[in-house]
């Protein structure tokens, strides 16, 4: 679609005011618009989506399954224009936002606990942290830095290696059987709770050991480590996790490892940012950071101070 087709904000506030009273004239009194304003605007949206939005019985409107369907994403799309609005008004001039992408649970167990007193070194850079797990074009998705789990290649970047991965199997003490665990096939009589990220983790570890099972690929499957280790703390099963991830719980006895064997991934954890931003002071200042905090576990990070 030409962009110069494309419906405005305008004619999405008309459209979604119009489906939250199903009333033309009271989506007009809170847009502080005519009756026939809003009512124009929303028939300029349904030409241009070639689909009716509502339809009008005996002066009332019913909305079209169409417009459900466009309703869900209009209201997405105007909520984001609110939060990136208010997201900026509340910056000063000199400030500015550094758009970071993590893998969930490493976002959440290792990099946020590293970012403490961060805000009061560069107290001009606004962090901008969502989760991403699929691969992505940092400079499609302005994106400034990236912290992922490969072969430390991302095209056109610089890539900085962070940490190896030892992977160990957990569980909650009452998943184990009172005789205890003799030897790692003893495992499959357990349930075995699988990485959707990871799914030759269970067979890899065994084949490490030159064990095969057939059991390597049963088991419920989870989208992110925190969801596996809630499930193994839980007593579903066991994991097969990053060590470093299940930290907090090993320590507390909230989860053990009833099996010693680890495993060290071929891949490790990287942080990545495009080439042309390399000297940009807001990406200096991030990547110095990380790597004076990269060896500290989150337990021994400094109190936040107020002194930069």
């Amino acid at each position: 679609m030409n962009r110069r087709h494309l419906p405005s904000l305008t004619a999405m506030q008309c459209f979604e005011a119009s489906a939250r009273h199903l009333s033309f004239t009271r989506a007009a009194d809170e847009l502080n618009l005519t009756q026939s304003a809003v009512s124009k605007q929303v028939a300029q949206l349904e030409s241009v989506l070639e689909h009716p939005l509502f339809l009008r019985v005996r002066k009332r409107l019913r909305i079209t399954p169409e417009g459900s369907l466009y309703l869900t994403e209009v209201r997405k799309i105007l909520a984001q224009v609110e939060m990136s609005t208010r997201y900026m008004q509340s910056y000063g001039g000199q400030s500015e936002v550094l758009n970071i992408t993590t893998l969930p649970t490493f976002g959440a167990r290792w990099l946020i606990p590293r970012l403490k007193g961060f805000r009061f070194r560069h107290p001009d850079i606004y962090l901008n942290i969502s989760n991403r797990v699929e691969p992505f074009d940092l400079e499609e998705q302005n994106v400034d830095m990236a912290f992922f789990f490969g072969h430390g290649a991302w095209p056109k970047a610089e890539c900085i290696k962070l940490l190896d991965e030892e992977v160990v199997v957990v569980c909650s003490p009452s998943t184990l059987p009172a005789e205890g665990i003799e030897d790692p096939l003893a495992l499959t009589r357990l349930v075995l709770l699988q990485s959707a990220t990871r799914p030759e983790a269970w067979h890899d570890w065994f084949a490490a050991q030159g064990l095969y099972t057939e059991h390597s690929y049963h088991g419920p499957r989870f989208d992110t480590y925190s969801m596996t280790l809630r499930a193994a703390r839980a007593g579903c099963g066991v994991a097969l996790v990053p060590r470093f991830l299940a930290e907090e719980e090993l320590a507390a006895g909230q989860l053990v490892i009833p099996w010693p064997y680890s495993l060290t991934s071929r891949d490790a954890y990287y942080l990545a940012y495009p080439e042309h931003k390399a000297e940009l002071a807001k990406v200096k200042g991030f990547v110095t950071w990380v790597l004076e905090h990269l060896d500290r576990p989150a337990a021994e990070q400094p109190a936040c101070s107020m002194s930069k």
